[in-house]
């Protein structure tokens, strides 16, 4: 099974895909979410979104400058201010 991962920008939709994870920088601290999670809005602070294709596999890291995130029954949206994607 796969979560499906969308991070969307006032601009664009930046990435749209099935992953293993993605931790978030929430306000409360960081969160990871995996499929089946249960719903949840949180509030996104500036940091660092991790995505992982596995367990142990990183394939994206990705800079945000706050927005929110939305896990619900078809996967995880971040809707972010701004994103500057480093790996």
């Amino acid at each position: 099974m796969a979560l499906h991962f969308e991070l969307v920008t006032p601009e664009k939709l930046v990435r749209s895909e099935d992953v293993h994870m993605v931790v978030v920088p929430g306000t409360e601290g960081d969160f990871g979410v995996l499929e089946g999670h249960a719903p949840l809005m949180s509030v996104v602070r500036a940091g660092e979104l991790t995505v992982y294709s596995s367990a142990s596999t990183i394939i994206a890291r990705i800079a945000v400058d706050g927005g929110f995130a939305e896990v619900n029954e078809k996967g995880l949206t971040v809707l972010a201010e701004a994103v500057t994607e480093a790996a």
